[in-house]
């Protein structure tokens, strides 16, 4: 008689481990569908657990389980811009671009309900981590640019640009991902240098910094 292989040890996951699994699964699931239509139940059978043990590690159900997801979603946006600091700003923007446009793709229905809001869980601490990974991303803009004191115009412009990108990914969402994801990165780089050139005609500051760009270009 062969031997049967013996049966692995249930190995018991720590209070973050569990909590990291159970957040993990709420964005797999919103990976595909909204979160309005993702329950408790959702989470604890993808996760292989009970239902009992999601409450006790998110008493609040739905509306705490998602605010911490959409926090772990939104660490994993503010890396996208998380470029290290060497060769021309515009190449370190198109890179940034790549990971968040990864992140756009792998996200579909979760980032399209994050951004265009009117979901039952969306709340004012909700909408507060959103803004946090505009503000970081316009900061991590700022410091690739070597801009420490930029003036209204300029962080208004970048501000702009990077709503747009918004925008163009959720177009880009509702389009089947047309443009190809390269083509959409390349443009919206490209948008961006025109908007630096547009407010460059009524501020020295980006004037400067458009000089300094189309050098190192």
């Amino acid at each position: 008689m062969t031997p049967q292989a013996p049966t692995p040890a249930y190995r018991r996951l720590g209070v973050e481990e569990r909590r990291s699994q159970l957040i993990d699964a709420a964005l797999s699931l919103f990976a595909h569908r909204a979160p309005d239509e993702v329950s408790p139940e959702d989470v604890a059978e993808a996760a292989g657990v009970s239902r009992p043990l999601v409450y006790r590690y998110f008493p609040g159900g739905k509306q705490q389980l998602y605010e911490a997801a959409l926090r772990s979603a939104a660490d994993e946006l503010r890396h996208c811009f998380d470029e290290p600091r060497e060769g021309p700003p515009l190449p370190r923007l198109s890179r940034a671009l790549d990971r968040y446009l990864a992140f756009v793709d792998g996200h579909g229905p979760g980032f399209s309900a994050l951004l265009q809001g009117g979901s039952v869980v969306e709340t004012s601490r909700t909408t507060a981590v959103v803004d946090g990974v505009r503000r970081a991303a316009a900061e991590h803009i700022l410091g690739h640019l070597e801009v420490t004191e930029p003036g209204p115009r300029l962080r208004m412009t970048i501000r702009m640009w990077i709503t747009a990108v918004e925008a163009a990914s959720l177009i880009w969402l509702d389009e089947d991902r047309l443009p190809p994801a390269d083509e959409l990165r390349d443009w919206l780089v490209e948008q961006f240098l025109a908007a630096l050139e547009v407010t460059a005609r009524r501020d020295a500051q980006t004037e400067a910094l458009v000089r300094t760009l189309l050098t190192d270009a």
